[in-house]
């Protein structure tokens, strides 16, 4: 039994653990945005956002078993070192967003939007959370055929996601003039 192929795949069950009690976050927050007059945006690429973050989920261990990946613990500090920061900043998004974070787009209407926290800096902090965590989660033992597989079709989920979004949020906030500094 190697013992650090099994640590690291306890590392990806509690990351999906995570993303589990996110997803409960979510479902919530979702059904009281939609109560109070919010409007879902682009519902149809989120099934295939989440089957492919599952399926990272379940590649990542499979990758390292079946192809022998070997652990570099230069490599494996710094990419858990990535994995950390990419959740701290997660968390910090969804504390900053409060009862407005969801995994759906969904937004209110007239709502200003959130420029504080994260978003002082960035227009999409939490997707930069999950490409440094796509990117990092497999290379923390060597996967790295996972991370650019699964970092290219992030990218592809991104690009329609956040066009979907940014469309919304200029149609229905004031997104413009709340970023225009």
């Amino acid at each position: 039994m190697d013992t650090r192929r099994l640590l690291y795949t306890i590392l990806v069950a509690l990351v999906a653990a995570g993303r589990l009690v996110e997803l409960r976050i979510a479902a919530r927050n979702r059904q009281r945005l939609l109560a109070r007059g919010g409007v879902e945006v682009a519902p149809d690429h989120y099934r295939w956002m989440v089957l492919s973050h599952t399926a990272f989920l379940i590649v990542c261990p499979l990758e390292v078993w079946l192809l022998n990946r070997p652990f570099i613990a230069p490599l494996a500090a710094a990419m858990v070192l990535l994995v950390v920061l990419a959740t701290v900043l997660r968390y910090w998004v969804i504390r900053t967003l409060a009862g407005r974070w969801t995994t759906r787009i969904v937004v209110l209407p007239g709502t200003p939007p959130v420029v504080g926290g994260p978003y002082r800096w960035l227009h999409h902090p939490n997707y930069l959370a999950v490409c440094t965590e796509i990117a990092a989660l497999p290379l923390v033992h060597a996967a790295w055929l996972t991370a650019i597989v699964f970092s290219v079709l992030n990218a592809l989920i991104l690009r329609v996601r956040i066009r979907a979004e940014e469309g919304a949020l200029k149609r229905l906030t004031p997104y413009d003039e709340a970023f225009a500094r």
